[in-house]
């Protein structure tokens, strides 16, 4: 799926192309490799894999300006897996899963260890079938200082049925993709009835790419925009092996065309519920002929007539920073935004802490609307030195119309001079908070 935004006041560019695929399998061992790339097939195989999901982004996801994302990634790596209940040892199957990904993705997986992987007690559940929720085959972690780039993004292609051959996947150059203000690229497998009455089994295979371009930057103008003007290139087919292959423009803000205008036109229209909101899309079934014209090629491109409307702001978001001064202490401060009038919201907050930033868990605060904020749920597995990280689990009620602010005061451990990461003037990256 290709969806495309442009907002007026920023001029931005929303991507989003999602793939699916389903391998049958039979008695837990995968058994078809026509559209399924055999090298995850095998590690399914291998390590008892029942959910793998892996991502690799780079920039920062501005929630205010763009609303909130499809599917949520922070910078850098993260990974996180649930393996079979036949796993006796989960720990070195995890080393050996991290190792392998490392060489399919072309990735620096294989620098996940002990020390920056945890065992989250409830932040995560199984997304496919069955009720396995022993969260002791649950593993998760985070590299955020991992760079994405081309030799990243060109193993993910392969595993496209038409690699970067035919249909959407085209229009991935890479020298226009990182070239975008945010890139997103992840890789989703879990467990899906095979048939109607799920007697049957199948693996779904998910390859999702979110990327946002900032016209204002890229030097492309401040309104219109092309898929020539943003990926060089125009759609000229869709991948062959592909049961449906569909372009979506969301056309919300735009009733009868108030706003700009979509060419080539489309009469198809579907609508749809996009993370609470009801959203109608332009589709273009680029399995049809038509779509593509006498010419044989598709550029979609929108003009525009007026300012457009201001975007939906998002009723919950979140933002964290780092508070103190001098190298010794420090505080780290998360905002979680609650903007509905009358609402309240439940929250679970997961946060993994680097070993080396040692918190005073004494000093951990939650409060709102200046008054104190107890959490109904926490889980707190402190860290040890050189051999595994903190984890810190709460459940929280968010009040309407409020800011919950949680802290906690750190201290940074000694390190040895073998301990310090490459190119040290960036500092020490901390991952993203859940």
């Amino acid at each position: 799926m290709l969806r495309g935004l442009l907002q007026s006041q920023c001029a931005l560019c929303r991507c989003f192309e999602w793939y699916k695929i389903l391998l049958n399998c039979a008695r837990s061992r995968v058994s078809h490799y026509r559209l399924f790339p055999k090298s995850l097939g095998q590690v399914i195989s291998k390590f008892s894999v029942r959910e793998l999901h892996i991502s690799f982004t780079q920039g920062y996801w501005r929630t205010m300006q763009w609303g909130q994302p499809f599917l949520p990634a922070p910078p850098g790596a993260e990974l996180w897996v649930w393996f079979q209940d036949t796993v006796t040892d989960v720990d070195s199957t995890w080393r050996e899963l991290t190792n392998v990904l490392s060489g399919i993705f072309c990735a620096s997986l294989n620098f996940i260890d002990s020390t920056n992987t945890v065992q989250p007690s409830a932040s995560f559940k199984p997304l496919g079938i069955g009720n396995v929720t022993d969260h002791s085959f649950l593993r998760y972690a985070i590299l955020p200082r991992e760079i994405v780039c081309t030799e990243n993004l060109t193993p993910w292609k392969k595993l496209l049925p038409c690699g970067s051959k035919a249909g959407l996947a085209v229009l991935m150059k890479s020298e226009k993709l990182f070239h975008s203000s945010f890139h997103s690229q992840a890789v989703h497998i879990r467990p899906v009835c095979g048939d109607s009455e799920c007697k049957a089994v199948s693996w779904e295979l998910r390859q999702t790419l979110d990327v946002v371009f900032d016209l204002h930057t890229s030097g492309q103008g401040k309104r219109e925009w092309s898929l020539f003007k943003m990926f060089a290139r125009t759609l000229t087919d869709s991948c062959p092996l592909a049961s449906s292959s569909k372009i979506y423009v969301d056309v919300t803000d735009n009733p009868e065309g108030e706003h700009f205008d979509l060419t080539p036109s489309t009469p198809l229209l579907s609508q749809a519920v996009v993370l609470g909101d009801r959203r109608t899309f332009s589709v273009y079934d680029l399995t049809q002929a038509s779509t593509f014209g006498s010419m044989r090629t598709f550029n979609l491109q929108i003009k525009w007539k007026s300012s457009g409307g201001d975007m939906l702001r998002p009723l919950l978001h979140a933002e964290r920073y780092v508070a103190g001064y001098g190298l010794q202490t420090g505080e780290i401060h998360t905002l979680m935004y609650n903007q509905h009038p009358y609402r309240s919201f439940p929250l679970l907050l997961l946060e993994s802490v680097p070993w080396y930033l040692r918190l005073y868990i004494h000093t951990l605060t939650v409060t709102s609307k200046g008054k104190d904020n107890k959490p109904s749920y926490i889980h707190y597995q402190p860290s040890k030195d050189r051999v595994r990280p903190h984890l810190l689990e709460m459940l929280l009620q968010l009040p309407p119309n409020s800011v919950t602010e949680v802290t906690v005061q750190f201290e940074r451990a000694l390190l040895k001079w073998t301990e310090y990461t490459p190119d040290p003037n960036h500092g020490f990256y901390v991952g993203y908070e859940i």
